[in-house]
């Protein structure tokens, strides 16, 4: 069987899908293939929104026994497995949604296997058969998996964080290896749960990348939560016990420990899905990791294919991905294309961590003169009534200017108040523009505000906003 098409869009996660049906708001014809049967990618199926639902339900639990009021002995319990069927529920119908607006946009949809024979020409192989595409253009958007370890190799009792996600009950100990964004999110709801867990990590802090001021907090939570952390630690080797269970040894510094544990999670980073692809076959170029080479507008060496997402390399969120496929979409139309913008982070620990644009530490690195606000949410009313006051928002602005270069957020819902901070760093906007911005009251956001008049020396609510300056 053959078919064609105008333009071919490989992988169905939040780049490719959302991609595809901004091509087919562009009145071009466009096919979607994916290898699995269900649309939405690695993100929806396996990550992003089965992690937070599984983190929201935890969380959710664990603050309710905290609550003011609360007698002792209530009886609340939370049946994970109840949790788990939500959970999937919310896949399956965000699964059926993406399905309908595919449709809706007159895109077609195709699961399989698939390999490019040239640069205009692609090959689907399903149980079906094998089918022939021929296509003008192409936007590869196939993602990542997680890395292996090598001795920690996937199977059995050694998972990747795409089978944590489905443990029912949750295990009574885990080794989470990496004190990563994933494998503190993970580690974090099943200690909510009860799980006794233990991070190794190979690095001097967790959350390697994080500015340290804003990974404080989430140590100190960490170990609230009775999670252990081991720095500078590597797992060496682990065998099975008669019985159940594993005995995990680590590296840490010059001593040598014995860990026992029943699940081990694997959270070492992500490869990029490229060695099927064949790639070579169309021209197209990759790194010595696998990443496919692009040039500032996404397109490969091969100029009518486009390559966006995890695929391209880090940052590995969701979100760049979209943006980067509705601006291919726009340049395979002929149609005016803007920059990406800065991407934000969001960091689903607790307290939540974001941030976007620059750092303190990256401006400063530029020689960049600069000044800096922050606002503790132990400052924050509607902080104090939700009892929830850990962390702070910083701003970063330049001192001559006053423009809002980036902005840092560790504390409740930061995830969400991020957003007006990237808005902020997108329109060039000033302190001034944000601290006289009414902002509704008591809300968690007005830390912004008022981290930008502390910037300012301005400060209503905190005492010394000078002392927040930085030269």
């Amino acid at each position: 069987m053959a078919r064609s098409t105008e333009v071919l869009v490989v992988g169905a996660g939040p780049g490719g899908y959302v991609a595809a049906i901004k091509l087919g708001k562009l009145g071009l014809k466009t096919l979607l293939v994916d290898s699995d049967a269900k649309l939405g990618g690695e993100c929806l199926n396996y990550g992003c929104i089965p992690s937070k639902a599984l983190i929201h339900a935890a969380g959710t639990a664990y603050k309710a026994k905290q609550a003011v009021g609360l007698s002792d002995g209530a009886g609340m319990a939370l049946d994970w497995g109840k949790v788990q069927t939500w959970k999937n529920g919310v896949v399956s119908n965000l699964n059926r949604g993406i399905a309908m607006l595919e449709r809706g946009n007159g895109v077609e949809v195709a699961f399989g296997r698939l390999r490019f024979t040239g640069d205009r020409e692609a090959v689907i192989a399903s149980d079906a058969g094998e089918e022939t595409v021929s296509f003008e253009s192409a936007i590869i958007a196939t993602g990542t998996r997680p890395s292996q370890l090598p001795g920690f190799e996937t199977g059995g009792d050694i998972i990747t964080s795409k089978e944590a996600l489905d443990l029912s009950p949750a295990p009574a100990r885990m080794l989470v290896i990496g004190a990563g964004v994933i494998g503190l999110e993970i580690g974090t709801f099943l200690a909510k749960l009860g799980t006794q867990v233990t991070v190794v990590e190979i690095g001097s802090q967790i959350l390697p990348g994080v500015e340290t001021d804003l990974a404080a907090p989430v140590a100190k939570r960490l170990e609230k939560l009775g999670v252990t952390v081991w720095l500078n630690s590597k797992a060496k080797s682990y065998q099975r016990r008669p019985g159940d269970g594993l005995s995990v040894k680590v590296q840490a510094g010059e001593e040598e420990r014995e860990l026992e544990v029943d699940k081990i999670l694997v959270c070492v980073g992500r490869s990029p899905q490229t060695g099927e692809l064949g790639l070579d076959a169309a021209g197209v170029k990759t790194d010595g990791k696998g990443h496919v080479v692009v040039d500032g507008e996404g397109r490969t060496s091969a100029k009518r294919i486009f390559a966006i997402g995890d695929v391209v390399g880090a940052p590995y969120l969701a979100h760049k991905a979209s943006r980067e496929g509705i601006l291919a979409a726009l340049r395979i139309a002929g149609k005016p294309a803007e920059e990406r913008g800065a991407v934000p982070w969001a960091v689903f620990t607790d307290p939540e961590i974001a941030f976007v644009g620059e750092s303190e530490a990256e401006a400063r690195s530029r020689g960049a003169s600069i000044i800096t606000g922050r606002f503790p949410f132990s400052a924050s009313g509607r902080a104090m009534a939700v009892r929830d006051t850990d962390g702070f928002v910083k701003v970063i602005a330049d001192r001559q200017s006053h423009k809002i270069l980036g902005c840092g957020i560790v504390g409740p819902a930061a995830s969400d108040l991020i957003g007006e901070a990237c808005l902020a760093v997108r329109l060039g906007a000033k302190l001034e523009d944000a601290a006289s911005t009414i902002h509704p009251h008591p809300t968690l956001n007005e830390a912004f505000m008022e981290a930008c008049e502390a910037a300012l020396g301005e400060a209503i609510h905190i005492m010394a906003p000078a002392a927040s300056r930085a030269s």
